[in-house]
């Protein structure tokens, strides 16, 4: 985490908004009130819409919440690059020399606010279920850690809960499986766990712990309800950027499978793998997953 989270240096003079009213100068509350205020506006997408059409739900809930958070983002930090999971070409790598492929504004930026508007549209469209997420993070260029991270903020809206670095959680306590020689607990997707976390589980004997988005999983480390979250095989910077903000700010371990640092507005958006866990778990899984690694 950078330790220059304070303030914006680039915030427009205060004035009201017609929707949320003014909302913080200070980046880490921003972060947190951008995420809130999406999560209301997705809460109120599932009440008006209902569950009989997954898939317009999941688009208008997408549509929605990117709509207003760029708006906002544009009102109150209109300096400040933005990336997307929802901006067309999001996915797209830039690379020296290629002239059919523009270079993102936010590669020239020193902020960018990496967002993703729904973390787990799945979850979202399913009625009774709660863990899907809305994430908000900031990098700047001006910091004092790789990832960069200034400030970070994750909405779970249907649990009423956001964590956030303006208020960073307390370090989770040792959980008593742990204390007393019982399994890891192991954040996994709950409808397709990659076959080599399985793997990984039945070597150290941890339990795996099914769950929907990954901000939801990364949160559940946070506040103690899983040891670890380990994940390969595809994501982008905007699926752990603002839960990796709040991890770092918590204290927990985050990397890469490989150990090494996780780095974000990368000319390649794509982050395919990470582990977020207690750092006293962190020897042990990295080792561990030393021999599991995927297969590029």
């Amino acid at each position: 985490m950078s330790e220059r989270t304070e303030t914006s240096a680039r915030v427009t003079p205060q004035r009201e908004s017609t929707d949320g009213g003014t909302p913080p100068v200070n980046d880490a509350a921003f972060a947190r009130w951008l995420a809130d205020r999406a999560g209301q506006a997705l809460l109120r997408v599932r009440e008006e819409m209902g569950f009989a059409d997954g898939a317009a739900l999941k688009a208008a809930g997408d549509k929605a919440a990117h709509h207003l958070m760029r708006a906002e983002l544009a009102r109150w930090r209109p300096a400040d690059a933005v990336l997307s999971e929802e901006d067309d070409h999001a996915r797209d790598a830039w690379r020296d020399g290629e002239p059919s492929v523009v270079r993102p504004e936010r590669l020239g930026a020193t902020r960018v606010w990496i967002i993703d508007p729904l973390d787990g549209t799945r979850e979202f469209s399913e009625e009774g279920r709660p863990d899907w997420a809305v994430h908000v993070a900031l990098w700047t260029a001006d910091c004092n850690s790789p990832s960069c991270l200034a400030a970070g903020a994750v909405a779970m809206p249907a649990q009423h809960r956001t964590i956030a670095t303006d208020h960073a959680p307390a370090y989770p306590p040792l959980p008593l499986t742990a204390a007393t020689g019982g399994p890891i607990r192991i954040a996994a997707s709950r409808t397709r766990p990659p076959a080599f976390v399985t793997a990984l589980a039945e070597e150290i004997g941890a339990e795996l712990v099914p769950m929907g988005s990954a901000g939801v999983k990364i949160a559940a480390v946070i506040n103690g309800e899983a040891d670890a979250y380990v994940h390969a095989g595809g994501q982008y910077e905007w699926d752990s950027a603002a839960p990796v903000a709040v991890a770092l700010a918590t204290g927990l371990h985050a990397s890469r499978i490989d150990g090494s640092e996780l780095k974000y507005n990368e000319a390649d958006p794509k982050l395919p793998d990470l582990v977020v866990c207690r750092k006293d778990l962190a020897p042990r899984l990295l080792a561990a997953l030393q021999r599991h690694l995927p297969s590029e």
